[in-house]
């Protein structure tokens, strides 16, 4: 039997980041995924011969001495990644459909505040209490920042109140309400249902910069795989556990493969879906409270997505990476409902790729959807799909293209269609429970699954832990490197990276 100190379950940039701080404190780490490919939703896709990203498009905190930016250099990768920073006066565009306004928001927080001042003159004392709200949650949350990780984090006042309930005090301008939620849908929850906390932990960094990463999220995975070589990390793709074995005392001893193999290891750290943690867990080692906790989580929303690219001959000088964000209206409650028969929000985010000697500039739009819109479909693979499936994928595509030609009519005839996913796509491609964008919502009063397990040696990271999105991510890796390391060299190994 092969024997590893640490098996990692999954190779998203949770499980990536939780096997290099394991393999960087000389540890000997097994790295599973259950794809052929490593990456999960941070993976580019390539569709004739044009790269598109998956599940990453843009981030905050790669600002120097923001969050990512500190995560990069305690990892040692962050030379390996080429940031390219948005416009800073436009950074995020969004049109109101319903006021017939776009709104072009800076990033800077001082910036973001005097462009606001600017659109809603009457409204500056809500704008500078909310980001003045934002501030000091996000100052006062340990796990905001490597040097306070080691910190006890003690839940905040705005814990227990909703975003909604936190703007409606400040303001009743409805266009201001939109803009300040409006980042829900980088995490997919409604301003009535996430606490204001976990809204500012969200957002501060996209309100610091906003950047995409040269090569997309495969730049990142690319630089951990380099990085692996430099350590006793070992990768296999296409295995999975599918049972525990030799459990004593609460303590699995070793973990069956669906290659059949038997492997030990001191721990393992699962960064998957809590439901697929759930169908392995053995039944008679876990209460009914814990199986209700878990199967009461709810999905985040999910997007039907359309990749396109411009012709070659378009010229376009100024065309550059950009956010524009298309609202039907102000009520971002009504656009994250599955319920919700209006028109979806949309989001489109133009970039510059580059791959050999060709150059493409590409639109990716991503309009939210849910699995409701394909439940009839849900028992259906990829590559099987009857066609009534793709007669829906065609409407929406139809529907998406009208759209993006209507905010941009010099594209007409200009734009082709390279490919498009549904969230029955996005399932199958990241064996993913529904297809969510952002694991489980992360909802008021709600527990997450974090840390230690039921049994002893079992721990739990990833997007669905602290909080959605590669921050959130790497951030929940990091805490659980906290339990599972001496204490003291970790501290040590943190600090003295990131004085270098």
């Amino acid at each position: 039997m092969k024997r590893y100190d640490d098996i990692v379950v999954g190779s998203g940039i949770s499980g990536l980041t939780m096997a290099l701080i394991l393999g960087m404190n000389g540890r000997k780490v097994l790295l599973l995924e259950k794809n052929p490919f490593i990456g999960g939703s941070i993976s580019r896709f390539y569709k004739n011969g044009i790269p598109f990203d998956t599940g990453f498009h843009f981030t905050g905190g790669l600002q120097k001495g923001g969050i990512l930016y500190d995560i990069l250099t305690v990892l040692e990768v962050r030379d390996l990644i080429r940031p390219i920073f948005l416009s800073q006066d436009r950074a995020n565009c969004f049109f109101i459909e319903s006021e017939g306004r776009q709104y072009e928001v800076p990033y800077g927080i001082d910036n973001i505040k005097n462009k606001f001042k600017e659109y809603f003159p009457e409204e500056t004392s809500a704008i500078d209490r909310y980001f003045g709200m934002v501030q000091k949650v996000c100052d006062d949350t340990p796990s905001m920042n490597l040097r306070t990780i080691f910190s006890e984090h003690i839940l905040a006042d705005e814990d227990f109140i909703t975003l909604e309930e936190v703007l409606n005090k400040l303001t009743q301008n409805h266009a201001l309400k939109a803009l300040l939620s409006a980042l829900a849908m980088c995490y997919g929850v409604k301003p009535e249902e996430i606490s204001f906390a976990n809204h500012s932990r969200m957002c501060l960094e996209l309100y610091h910069s906003v950047a995409r990463i040269e090569n997309g999220g495969s730049a990142l995975v690319q630089a951990f795989k380099k990085k692996f070589k430099d350590h006793d990390i070992e990768i296999r793709c296409s295995t999975h556990i599918t049972e525990f074995a030799d459990i004593n005392n609460k303590k699995v001893g070793s973990f069956i493969l669906n290659t059949g193999e038997e492997v030990s290891g001191d721990n393992c750290v699962f960064t998957i879906h809590p439901r697929e943690i759930l169908k392995i867990l053995p039944r008679e080692y876990i209460s009914r409270a814990f199986i209700d906790r878990i199967s009461d989580f709810e999905s985040s929303v999910g997007f039907f997505s359309v990749f396109t690219v411009l012709d070659s001959d378009h010229e376009e000088p100024d065309f550059e990476s950009s956010i524009l964000s298309i609202f039907p209206h102000c009520d971002v409650n009504r656009l994250l409902d599955p319920a919700y028969k209006g028109a979806p929000a949309l989001v489109l985010i133009k970039s510059v790729e580059h791959v050999r000697d060709k150059t493409y500039k590409t639109i990716d739009a991503f309009e939210i959807s849910f699995p409701e819109h394909v439940k009839e479909w849900e028992v259906s693979k990829t590559g099987e799909r009857p066609r009534a499936y793709q007669e829906y994928k065609k409407g929406r595509v139809d529907d998406i293209m009208g759209r993006i030609i209507k905010v941009y009519p010099q594209y007409k005839d200009k734009l082709q269609v390279v490919d498009s996913a549904s969230v029955l796509t996005f399932r199958d491609y990241l064996n993913s429970p529904d297809g969510s964008a952002y694991g489980i919502k992360q909802k008021m009063n709600q527990i997450n699954l974090i840390g230690k397990l039921p049994l002893r040696n079992l721990y739990a990271a990833g997007q669905s832990s602290l909080l959605p999105g590669i921050i959130g991510a790497m951030m929940s890796s990091f805490i659980v490197g906290r339990t599972i390391l001496d204490e003291n060299k970790y501290r040590e190994f943190i600090f003295r990276n990131l004085s270098t």
